[in-house]
């Protein structure tokens, strides 16, 4: 059987302790913290892993400097603190880089007022990145020829952190460490209903993929369903004391725009910060920030007139930039956990990304509200303490559950590879050295793919040219990452769809093959499925 049918078989074959509802970072932060200190956890989710708002981010770990303009300085203080600790646990993936403000003249703040408050910034961050420095416009235009200065007053420099591959991938790794640790976790089952029985919760749900039926039965149910967790409580009867408004945002990838690594950050024309990431081979520019209703929102011609208007006018391009240029594009709504009753008015654009857990106690049910990337080592770590509390016994409360593996793991991985020589299979179109993109991306689960390699030099590969991931990647995401759609490996578990366009994917001669290892018989059916959804895309 595959990796999914038999966790799918899992869900209804035994009680377990605890069931996560939602496989974005919220809900795959806990499974993997109560996985890993004993507890018999399953998770599932109605989409793929990550499908929600975990695979539209910015990318970036950051200590949430714009909240120093509302005096939210200890949430800036903890954000700083759970960033710095994500550099330290995983150095290969969660990486500081610098900041490029350019800001114009007349804005709301002056330069020395905004340096100021970035070496404040790096204070509360305990001086762990590199110092701030204040920018005059020379210097600003001798180091980034990009920027558009004619209207600047200068500028400022200081450091948060990024992802150097995608948010969604970061998410399946605390997927896949909750499976090492024994827990059922499966994508596309969706609970249809949940009620109180026995010893806690019978959770009726079905498999997506097969139609089937079957009911999972927990001791404490955790909603984690993103921006849907108002309306999963109302399917189970939960009241609570906060709700979510939600903020949609959208980024437009376009071909790189500048030759520096660094993310360029501007004032928008609504105030709001935006940024020019860099993504590889492409640049990332965003984001809107605009109140919606309901989660299933799409990109309009006014949010990418939005985004290309406001970069346009900032930098320095051999033509500006126009919809022919993106290449791919992120939409997802932000939920903003809110006390329930509280207005939503004028001040909506400046509500934090804060999370908050609401627990029924006498029900053992727990709801997420809220959250981002950043804190999410502190919200697995919260969501197992109010579980234990609820008399779920964690056999192995100190336990480590997150992070690269130690120096020794690391230090065998490379040098294998340096003896087997494994840099000089790098294709010549690749960014960085295959033996570091191995590693970051699959850390301990990465020197199997060194004795595949030894076995058949062909397993080092491109399969898709520019795409930078190799043969033997696509083996292994056949067998250990329950890819049941082409997307699910195309946008999530790689950011390949995100920096090439769907054309050349389909066009791509080693296309067919990868469904051939991802899908076997089902491989023309789910490329067919692909080529589908990619004219429905750009109808």
């Amino acid at each position: 059987m595959k990796l999914r049918e038999t966790n799918v078989a899992r869900l209804s074959s035994r009680p377990f302790d605890v069931l996560v509802v939602g496989g974005g970072i919220n809900g795959a932060v806990a499974a993997a913290c109560l996985a890993a200190r004993g507890a018999k956890v399953a998770l599932i989710d109605k989409g793929d892993f990550a499908s929600s708002t975990s695979q539209e981010s910015s990318n970036l770990a950051w200590g949430g400097i714009k909240y120093l303009e509302t005096l939210e300085v200890g949430l800036v203080r903890k954000l700083c603190l759970s960033r710095n600790h994500l550099v330290r646990s995983y150095p290969s993936t969660v990486q500081e880089i610098r900041f490029y403000v350019t800001l114009a003249r007349g804005f709301r703040h002056g330069r020395w007022a905004l340096f100021l408050g970035t070496l404040f910034y790096w204070l509360l961050g305990g001086l762990a990145t590199r110092a701030p420095r204040l920018l005059g416009t020379r210097q600003m235009g001798d180091d980034e020829p990009a920027l558009l200065l004619d209207e600047s007053q200068g500028g400022v420099e200081y450091s948060d952190a990024y992802l150097h591959d995608n948010d969604a991938r970061f998410v399946w790794n605390f997927i896949r460490s909750a499976l090492d640790h024994g827990a059922a976790c499966a994508n596309y089952v969706e609970s249809t209903a949940a009620r109180r029985g026995g010893a806690g919760w019978l959770v009726d749900a079905r498999d997506l993929s097969t139609g089937a039926a079957l009911t999972v039965e927990a001791r404490v149910l955790v909603n984690a369903c993103g921006p849907l967790v108002d309306r999963y409580n109302e399917v189970v009867g939960q009241q609570t004391a906060h709700r979510h408004l939600l903020s949609k945002g959208i980024h437009l990838i376009v071909p790189r725009v500048s030759k520096n690594h660094r993310v360029l950050s501007f004032f928008a024309d609504d105030g709001r910060l935006f940024f020019v990431i860099p993504m590889g081979p492409r640049t990332c520019i965003g984001t809107t920030d605009t109140r919606v209703d309901d989660p299933g929102v799409r990109i309009t011609s006014d949010d990418r007139r939005f985004v290309l208007d406001n970069i346009n006018k900032r930098l320095r391009l051999p033509r500006p930039l126009t919809e022919a240029d993106v290449i791919a594009e992120r939409c997802g709504v932000r939920p903003l956990a809110v006390p329930r009753g509280a207005s939503s008015g004028k001040d909506f654009l400046q509500l934090s990304r804060k999370h908050a857990l609401d627990v029924d106690r006498d029900a053992r049910h727990v709801s997420v509200f809220g959250g981002k990337l950043t804190d999410c080592l502190n919200v697995g770590e919260e969501i197992a303490s109010t579980v234990a509390s609820m008399g779920v016994s964690l056999p192995h409360p100190a336990r480590r559950w997150y992070g690269e593996p130690g120096d020794d793991v690391r230090d065998e991985f490379f040098h294998q590879a340096r003896l087997m020589e494994l840099d000089a299979l790098t294709s010549p179109s690749s960014s960085e050295q295959l033996s570091t993109r191995l590693w970051r991306r699959y850390a301990a689960a990465a020197l199997p793919m060194l004795e595949e390699i030894r076995r058949d030099p062909a397993m080092a590969e491109l399969l898709i040219e520019g795409a930078e991931y190799v043969r033997c990647e696509i083996e292994h995401a056949a067998r250990r990452e329950m890819i049941e759609r082409l997307d699910d490996f195309l946008r999530r578990r790689s950011k390949i769809a995100l920096v090439t366009r769907r054309d050349d994917i389909l066009s791509a001669p080693g296309l067919r093959e990868a469904c051939e290892i991802l899908f076997g018989d089902d491989a023309e059916a789910r490329l067919a499925e692909y080529r589908e959804a990619t004219r429905a895309a750009g109808a």
